[in-house]
Formats: C-alpha cells, sequence, structure tokens
C-alpha cells in the first residue's frame, strides 16, 4: 500500500486529498456492500442493486466528510506539490490537523451514517421495524469497528509521502508528532475492532446460511475459512499490520546507519503517535551524534587526534598530572629568520605548513604525539599521554622519515635539526579560566630543547643523548659519538651522538 500512496501522491499531488478520497471509497464499499448484501440475503430479497447503489451513496457522502477533500487543512501541501511557494512548516503542520480532525470527524460520523445505511436497505428488502431497529444497531456497531480499524493506520499510510517530502531532510517535522493517543492503543483498537467485525460478519453469514448448515454442518467450517482467507487476514495485514511495521522497520534500518557512523540520512517523520515522537527524539540523536563527531574532527585539528578523542571520551581530569618516562624529539628549521625577513608573511606561513604536514602525520603514525608549534618548530613526545613500549625506537624511527621526507620535499631550501631525549616528565593538563593545555614539565624536555640547538654546533642533522641510546631496544647503524656538551642551564656535560639519517 505504501508504494500506492507513493504512486499517487508523486502523480496526483496537487489533488492528493481527492486521490485519497478515491481509495478510501473504493475500500469501504466492498466491505460496506458486503454488509448490505447480507441483510438483503437475510429478508430473502432481490434487491441487490438497490442495495449497491444506496450503499454507493452513503460510502461516497461518508468519505468526503472524513476526508474533507480540497479543505483548507490540505490546500497548502497540495499547492506546495503544485510547484507553488508556500510556507512547508504550515503546510506540515496543516497535515497533522488534517489526520486529526479525520480521525475526530469518522468516529462522530461513521456509526450514523452506516446504521443509516444498513437501516435504509433493510427498507428496500421489506424488513419490519422491529428488525429495522436491529439492523441500525448492526450497522452503527459495524461503523464504528470498521472506523477503529482504520482510522488511524488508513489516514496516516496514506499521508506519509505528504509529510516525507514535506519534511524532506530538514527539522521542521521533528517537533510536531505527539505521543497520545500512542501506537500501543490504537494497535489494539484497531485488532479489538478488527476481531468484533470478523465476528458479526461470521454471525450474519451463519444466520443466511443456518438453513442449508443444519443439513451440512460442515458448511459452516467453509464459511468461516471463506472469511478469514477472504476477509479477517487481508484486513488484518493490510489494515493494520503492514502499516504498524512500517515505522518499526524504518527505525530499524536508521539504527543500522547510525551505528555505522553514517549520520548523514535524517529519519522521516510521518506517525502521528509516539512512533513518531520516538522518530524525531531519534533524529535529535543522530544530530546530537553529529554534531559531536563534528567537533572531534574540528578539535583533532587543532589537537593530536588522539588526544581529542581521550577527552571527549573520558573528560580532560583524565590528565590531571603523572610521572611518565617519555622520548621528547624537537624539530627546528634551520636559519628560518632571514627566510621570514625576506618573505611575505603568506610565504612563510605556508613553508611552516609544508613543513608540518611532513612532522605531524610522520609523528603521529609511530605512536608520538605533537604536543606544541613553537614558531618555526614543534615538540612530540613518545610514550604520553598513551602509553608506547618501546618509545625511544619509535622516536629515533620518526626522527629519521621526516629527516629524508623533508630532504626529499625540499632539497636543500629547507633543513632542520632534530635534538631527542629520554626521560622522565610530569605530563598533564595546565591553565584556567576555562582555557586548558595537555603539556610537558621536566628537565627532559629542556635538554631536548637543548640538543636540538647543539646540531648547529656538531653539523648534524639529528643527536641522541646518551639516555635516549640507553632506551633504544636496538642501537641504530650510524651512530656517532659526538663526546660530551656542556648545555645551557646544566651545570654537568651531555654525552650526544650523531646520526646518520639513511634509510
Amino acid at each position: 500500500m505504501d508504494r500506492i500512496w507513493q504512486w499517487l501522491w508523486d502523480r496526483y499531488g496537487a489533488r492528493y486529498s481527492w486521490a485519497i478520497w478515491a481509495v478510501f471509497f473504493a475500500s469501504i464499499l466492498s466491505v460496506s456492500c458486503l454488509t448490505s448484501f447480507v441483510v438483503v440475503a437475510f429478508e430473502k430479497s432481490r434487491h441487490y442493486a438497490e442495495a449497491a447503489a444506496v450503499t454507493g451513496v452513503a460510502v461516497a457522502v461518508l468519505a468526503y466528510v472524513v476526508l474533507l477533500p480540497g479543505s483548507r487543512r490540505f490546500h497548502r501541501a497540495q499547492r506546495w506539490a503544485a510547484g507553488g511557494e508556500v510556507d512547508r512548516a504550515a503546510a506540515l503542520e496543516d497535515t497533522y490537523a488534517w489526520t486529526r480532525a479525520a480521525a475526530v470527524r469518522g468516529l462522530a460520523v461513521w456509526p450514523v451514517v452506516g446504521a443509516l445505511n444498513v437501516v435504509a436497505v433493510g427498507a428496500i428488502a421489506g424488513a419490519t421495524e422491529s428488525r429495522l431497529v436491529q439492523y441500525g444497531i448492526l450497522g452503527a456497531a459495524t461503523g464504528i469497528a470498521v472506523n477503529l480499524i482504520g482510522a488511524h493506520t488508513f489516514v496516516e499510510g496514506a499521508i506519509r509521502p505528504a509529510r516525507a517530502a514535506l519534511a524532506g531532510d530538514t527539522r521542521i517535522g521533528d517537533s510536531l508528532p505527539r505521543s497520545n493517543p500512542t501506537f500501543a492503543a490504537w494497535l489494539s483498537l484497531s485488532m479489538l475492532a478488527s476481531a468484533l467485525a470478523f465476528s458479526v460478519s461470521g454471525a450474519m453469514l451463519g444466520a443466511v446460511v443456518l438453513d442449508r448448515a443444519g443439513k451440512v454442518p460442515v458448511l459452516f467450517v467453509v464459511v468461516g475459512a471463506a472469511l478469514t482467507l477472504g476477509f479477517a487476514a487481508p484486513n488484518a495485514v493490510s489494515a493494520i499490520v503492514l502499516p504498524a511495521l512500517r515505522p518499526i522497520r524504518d527505525l530499524a534500518e536508521a539504527t543500522l546507519r547510525v551505528g555505522a557512523g553514517d549520520y548523514s540520512e535524517r529519519l522521516s517523520v510521518v506517525q502521528d503517535d509516539d512512533l513518531g515522537a520516538l522518530a524525531a527524539s531519534f533524529n535529535r540523536m543522530q544530530a546530537g551524534l553529529a554534531e559531536r563527531q563534528r567537533l572531534q574532527a574540528a578539535f583533532g585539528t587543532y589537537v593530536d587526534p588522539t588526544l581529542a578523542a581521550r577527552l571527549l571520551d573520558q573528560g580532560d581530569d583524565v590528565f590531571t598530572g603523572e610521572r611518565r618516562k617519555v622520548t621528547v624529539i624537537f624539530v627546528d628549521i634551520r636559519d628560518f629568520t632571514p627566510f621570514a625577513e625576506t618573505n611575505t608573511a603568506e610565504d612563510t606561513v605556508a613553508r611552516l605548513n609544508a613543513l608540518f604536514e611532513i612532522v605531524v602525520p610522520t609523528v603521529v603514525d609511530a605512536g608520538g604525539h605533537v604536543n606544541k608549534f613553537l614558531g618555526d618548530g614543534a615538540l612530540a613526545v613518545f610514550g604520553a599521554p598513551n602509553t608506547l613500549a618501546d618509545h625511544a625506537d619509535a622516536a629515533v624511527s620518526a626522527a629519521v622519515l621526516i629527516h629524508h621526507l623533508v630532504a626529499e620535499r625540499f632539497g636543500g631550501e629547507l633543513r632542520i635539526g632534530i635534538g631527542i631525549n629520554t626521560g622522565v616528565v610530569i605530563a598533564g593538563t595546565i591553565g584556567g579560566g576555562g582555557k586548558l593545555e595537555f603539556t610537558l614539565i621536566g628537565d627532559t624536555v629542556n635538554v631536548a630543547a637543548r640538543v636540538e640547538q647543539l646540531t648547529k654546533t656538531t653539523g648534524d642533522a639529528i643527536l641522541l643523548t646518551q639516555q635516549c641510546v640507553d632506551a633504544l631496544a636496538s642501537r641504530p647503524p650510524g651512530l656517532i659519538d659526538r663526546g660530551f656538551h656542556v648545555l645551557k642551564g646544566k651545570s654537568a656535560s651531555v654525552q650526544v651522538f650523531g646520526l646518520t639519517a639513511n634509510r
């Protein structure tokens, strides 16, 4: 049925309320004619044609009064479907007002029209006055039952494509559904009404064939099976089960998409019950997850992605401060000040960014963390905030690769120096006034910076301290002892080793 509604909306959107009326008329006419024909048969009359004509008029009036096709509440949606400029939010809200009003009118009008129709058919068939009163009760009860079967599912299924088209990929429909009456209440009423309609129909047909059934008792089974296969089962599946499963299936599919990390497609909010409210709530949750993903991506642009993920998952108090043995590397551009003085600001920043496009991915891929950008240099750490086995080896490998990639990218136009040291630091967040920064504190960091400065004296591209060499799991080839050197701010001399950056 969903495909039929979608086809009707796509083809007759500008007159969609009349298309709904036509489907409603055809659907109810068959059920109503069945009741009328049973009355004619019960009265042993042959006025089937007259009964069909009266029933047709009654159903046409009923369908019009319940749906009011072309009414003001459907005007904006149909105008929008025709290509007119309308307020989509107001048009969408009209569809909810229309379905709610149709449900109320159905409950009020259907029993009356149903009773009048059956009474008129009974009169045509020659029923007595007492029987006409009973037929009136029968028609009212049948009208109530049939109305409850489709009062919610029919109009909600019919209006689904219009709401989906009006809302599109916007959020304008998320605030419209209400959770009362609930989906469970409508489903319970529909099932109860279906059982009543089936029981009444069975009793009526049983009475018609009672004389024959007295001689052939198995006829009751045949009638019951025919009613079940021809009326009860199709009615329950098409009018109750399938429309109820559609929004649940949509929600299940959307949950799978979100579980796979796809937040691009919103769930259509097309139900005026708690399933619609649930769909709107799901969209808000999905929007929150998409915003979190966007913030994490933006945060990771300014902060190391690993650090950003930990902060978002666990909060900033995870870095309250702890002592860690790490390996620190300093990367600095040689003779960058003269370059900055003789080039534009744009060229200077572009040169720095080109370098850091090499440094950052290389450090991250090796398991390290780029802690700071320091003008024309960068500080990276291996072993914090995440624990890293063989952090000294990872740092040395990253330094060699950085040197190689810089030489390959810039040739002799840009030269760098790298200082590496291993030792204990205090790793944690510092700051105040709502601004925090993850940083490293300790002499290990200062020594690495001084060793990087020493590369200008020794002529090495990469210098390692003795502490770093001792922490290596395997001593790399090309390591040259440069002896002991006094570093600024250090009373004791430090032994350093140059590393030939061959790969």
